[in-house]
C-alpha cells in the first residue's frame, strides 16, 4: 500500500511547463482538456470510453485574438495563399491581406513570398504581414511532402524529464473532410519545441483558423520501454472472472434516457472509484 500511495504522489505531481508562441507571446487562448465533440451522436454522451479519447491531452488554438482568422489553401503545384482577416467592431470579417507562397520547382531556387493588401492605404507594412504569416504557419514546412502545411500553437510544452509531447490531429472529429496529419512526438524535455501540427492538403483544400477553434491536440507519454509479456494461466483466470463480473454489474445497472436510449454508468462509475485519491 505505501507504494501504491507513493507512485500516486508521482503521478498527480507531473507538472508541464507552458510558454508562449516566441512571434506572439501571450496571444491566443490557453490549451484546456475536453471531452466532448459538439458534432458527436447524442449517444456518444453516455460513452465513458469515447470520452476518455477525446480529452486525452490537451486541446491547442492557434496565436489569434478574437477579433482575428486566417485561411490557408494549397492551389497545388507548390503554390500556397494565406488570407488574414480582422472584424472590426463584430461588424463582419475583412480581409486584410493576403501571402501568396510559391515553393521552387525541384527544389532548386528560392521560396517567393508575394503579399497582396485589400486596401490601397494598408494599416501595416510588407514585414510585419509576413511576420504574422510566420507566427501562424512554417512556411519553411510547406510541401514536405507535397500539400503539407505545419500550424503554429499559441502554447509550447516543456515536459519533466523523461517525458515527450505527442502532436496530433483533434481526436473525433468525424466531420468530412478532415485532412490527414502527420503525428510527431518530441522529446521536449530537452528541447525547446515550438508546438506545429502538421496537415497534409490536396489541391484545392484549406484550413480556417479561428481564436477558439482548436487546430490539434497534444498529449504527453512517458519514455520508458514498454515490455511485453504473456499472461499466466492464474492471470487468464482473473481476466476471466473480472470479466464476468463487470457484465453482471453492467447489466444490472441500465438506465434509459429520455430519448428511448438505454446504456449502463457502471464503466463510468467504477473508473471514478477506482482514480479517486487517498485524499479523497
Amino acid at each position: 500500500m505505501p507504494r501504491i500511495l507513493s507512485l500516486w504522489g508521482k503521478i498527480r505531481a507531473m507538472e508541464v511547463r507552458l510558454y508562449s508562441n516566441s512571434s506572439r507571446p501571450g496571444v491566443g487562448l490557453k490549451p484546456r482538456r475536453e471531452s466532448q465533440r459538439p458534432l458527436l451522436p447524442q449517444h456518444a454522451r453516455h460513452c465513458p470510453v469515447l470520452e476518455a479519447g477525446s480529452a486525452l491531452g490537451l486541446l491547442v488554438y492557434p496565436p489569434l485574438e478574437p477579433n482575428e482568422s486566417f485561411h490557408i489553401e494549397y492551389e497545388g503545384e507548390g503554390r500556397y495563399q494565406l488570407t488574414y482577416f480582422f472584424n472590426t467592431e463584430g461588424a463582419k470579417w475583412e480581409p486584410v491581406f493576403t501571402v501568396a507562397i510559391v515553393l521552387p520547382i525541384g527544389s532548386i531556387g528560392m521560396m517567393k513570398e508575394e503579399v497582396y493588401f485589400a486596401n490601397k492605404t494598408p494599416p501595416i507594412s510588407r514585414d510585419t504581414a509576413l511576420g504574422v504569416m510566420r507566427a501562424l504557419v512554417v512556411p519553411e514546412d510547406l510541401g514536405t511532402p507535397p500539400g503539407a502545411i505545419s500550424l503554429r500553437g499559441a502554447t509550447n510544452f516543456k515536459t519533466p524529464a523523461g517525458w515527450d509531447t505527442v502532436y496530433t490531429a483533434i481526436f473525433n472529429m468525424i466531420e468530412r473532410p478532415v485532412a490527414p496529419m502527420l503525428v510527431v512526438r518530441v522529446e521536449t524535455d530537452w528541447y525547446a519545441h515550438e508546438t506545429e501540427f502538421r496537415y497534409v492538403l490536396q489541391p484545392g483544400e484549406g484550413i480556417h483558423g479561428a481564436h477558439n477553434m482548436p487546430i490539434g491536440q497534444a498529449f504527453f507519454v512517458p519514455r520508458e520501454e514498454v515490455r511485453l509479456a504473456e499472461c499466466t494461466p492464474e492471470e487468464l483466470a482473473a481476466i476471466q472472472t473480472s470479466r464476468e463480473e463487470f457484465f453482471h454489474h453492467k447489466a444490472s445497472s441500465k438506465i434509459m434516457t429520455p430519448y428511448g436510449l438505454e446504456y449502463s454508468p457502471h464503466y463510468l462509475r467504477e473508473s471514478r472509484s477506482r482514480n479517486t485519491g487517498p485524499d479523497g
